[in-house]
């Protein structure tokens, strides 16, 4: 699992440092991004819901929304991250310049989510309190890449 990390690290820094070649626009590749973000917000919705107990905890439930978000965070970003996709160099997007500025910390605060995203895996079948616990790393990542790299609204 460390090789794939670092292999899938070392693609994205080298992506972001050359620009990614893409056949697809700037704007189809930023959609692309964009709606990766909804699928994983789509996918944390239920676990987040159970913790805050707006829905019962459905363990069957809860293990499916944390598998498809580690489906969500081991896919390769290298190509959701072309330069040229910031919020200086077009609208639409809230992506700072500093994500190409600082790429190897943008890389770890995405391996950061990709590890919370595992470790609720290994517990979401495991009751509330345990899905509780692990959305707290999960939300860290988040808050910690969202301060540095994304504009506010």
């Amino acid at each position: 699992m460390r090789l794939y990390r670092f292999s899938t690290a070392l693609a994205l820094v080298g992506a972001l440092a050359a620009g990614a070649a893409t056949a697809q626009s700037v704007e189809d590749t930023v959609a692309a991004r964009q709606g990766q973000f909804k699928l994983f917000a789509l996918h944390i919705g239920p676990l987040v819901g159970m913790a805050q107990g707006n829905m019962p905890y459905d363990a069957d439930l809860a293990q499916a929304a944390a598998d498809n978000l580690v489906k969500l965070t081991t896919l390769d970003q290298s190509l959701l991250w072309p330069e040229g996709s910031d919020n200086f160099s077009m609208d639409g997007t809230r992506a700072l310049p500093a994500i190409w500025e600082n790429p190897e910390d943008f890389v770890a605060k995405l391996a950061a989510l990709q590890e919370g995203t595992q470790a609720m895996q290994a517990v979401a079948g495991d009751g509330l309190d345990a899905v509780r616990g692990a959305l707290g790393g999960i939300a860290g990542a988040c808050s910690a890449c969202h301060q540095a790299y994304r504009a506010p609204q």
